[in-house]
């Protein structure tokens, strides 16, 4: 995607933010909102009408309106109004609000779609504040019309940071293991959507079970635990080609794969000889590096942002808790005490808090902590939720939930305050998500 500059004027100016002192519309996301705000998004009107690969520009108008406000109003930090039922917009009147009309908002999102010769869109992104008749910031894209949707979560993304301080996460995809058939027969197959369920497609047949898919920091290929020949063991998926490899050549059962903020390696659980440790090889393949060496069961190892540390879990104290320890093995320190069992860590992108599940009382739990182990709080309260996986901002964080005796399995995500708590939508049933980085 390119980023295009757009017209102020007669005049080509690039992105434009307000300056500090003329905000004064914002969100404060410290400890969770009391009410979102209020903002409008009407239908983004185009210069002229004209048909595209992806539909006509001004269909097109209402539909980038509707994903912007989707967006938006799935971040639970927004209340947005429109498009429809908002009145139509004039492009004379996108750079120039008629702020009058919009006074039951506290923020407008206007923009434009326009289709050119070359075949592409260009699309324009405004965010105003309409108490202090100011404009905050503007974005604008020239796309091909298969990508117009990303623009639309470039926009929404453009006003999120804007007005909460939070990072981007809107323009990103999930991973996740498709699953349907009766309980106890479970077809299982790689699928991969954008965050919001759209542009879903499967990435395996299903012939073979597979589980934790996990994205490659470059987002051009995908690792993975395959059940080929009823063997379970590593692959990497080349999303360009549509190939997989095998990982670790010649081992028993190798699982929970994931790759190290750099892609340079990835680190996984082998099982060997009654005991399971956690391993890194390289991405390319080579000689596995075993990292721990305890009695017992030790997996689900998890990279800091920096790659200088390694969350993980480990039954060496007789059950699961959380541990964490240097990159190469050392300093192995364990950071879970509170109630029942500690499963699945995976270390914020912020670097700030790790996330996990917790098994006590019959159910498993969606919680967070610090990294040494301070401040736990859970986040859902359901009968049966597990595997969380970050956003690109940190903020966020998706996990599947299984429905009690049957065996079903839907994709949710929640926010740090536990308090924006939603279904993502998917094809079929869907475990095992992975929230993949901002796409360039």
């Amino acid at each position: 995607m390119r980023k295009l500059t757009l017209a102020l004027g007669a005049a080509l100016a690039s992105v434009l933010v307000a300056p500090a002192a003329f905000a004064q519309v914002e969100v404060d996301i410290e400890g969770g909102i009391s009410e979102p705000l209020p903002i409008a998004v009407p239908v983004m009107p185009t210069p002229q009408v004209a048909s595209t690969p992806a539909g006509s520009t001004d269909a097109l108008g209402r539909q980038l309106a509707e994903i912007v406000a989707g967006d938006l109003r799935n971040s639970g930090l927004f209340k947005p109004a429109g498009p429809a039922g908002l009145p139509a917009v004039a492009m004379a009147q996108v750079q120039s609000p008629d702020y009058a009309v919009w006074s039951g908002a506290q923020a407008l999102v206007q923009g434009y779609v326009r289709a050119e010769a070359n075949g592409t869109l260009t699309i324009g992104c405004y965010l105003y504040d309409t108490f202090g008749r100011t404009e905050l910031t503007r974005q604008g894209f020239n796309v091909p019309p298969a990508e117009w949707r990303r623009a639309a979560h470039k926009c929404a993304d453009a006003v999120y940071t804007r007005l909460s301080g939070e990072g981007p996460y809107f323009d990103s995809r999930i991973v996740y293991v498709s699953e349907t058939g009766p309980k106890g027969k479970r077809i299982k197959r790689l699928a991969i959507m954008d965050q919001d369920g759209a542009n879903h497609r499967f990435l395996t047949n299903g012939q073979s079970i597979v589980l934790t898919p996990r994205f490659a920091p470059n987002q051009q290929s995908i690792v993975y635990m395959s059940y080929v020949n009823e063997r379970p063991a590593i692959y990497i998926l080349d999303l360009g080609t549509g190939r997989q490899r095998l990982l670790v050549q010649n081992a028993s059962l190798t699982f929970a794969p994931r790759f190290s903020p750099d892609g340079r390696y990835v680190l996984f659980s082998m099982a060997q000889a009654g005991n399971t440790d956690i391993y890194r090889v390289p991405a390319g393949g080579g000689s596995p590096q075993r990292l721990t060496n305890a009695p017992g069961i030790d997996t689900g190892g998890s990279y800091s942002p920096d790659g200088s540390k390694i969350v993980f879990e480990s039954d060496r104290s007789g059950t699961q808790q959380l541990y964490v320890m240097n990159a190469d093995g050392s300093n192995q320190q364990r950071i879970s005490f509170g109630g029942g069992r500690y499963a699945t860590p995976v270390w914020s992108p912020r670097g700030d808090l790790v996330a996990f599940t917790r098994q006590g009382g019959g159910s498993f739990r969606i919680g967070i902590m610090s990294p040494s182990g301070g401040g736990e709080k859970l986040l859902s309260d359901a009968w049966g939720d597990e595997g969380p996986s970050w956003s690109p901002n940190g903020r966020v964080l998706t996990f599947f939930r299984s429905a009690q005796g049957s065996g079903k399995t839907q994709v949710w995500s929640v926010d740090l305050t536990g308090s924006n708590i939603r279904r993502i939508p998917t094809a079929l049933d869907g475990s095992d998500p992975s929230w993949g980085p901002i796409r360039p």
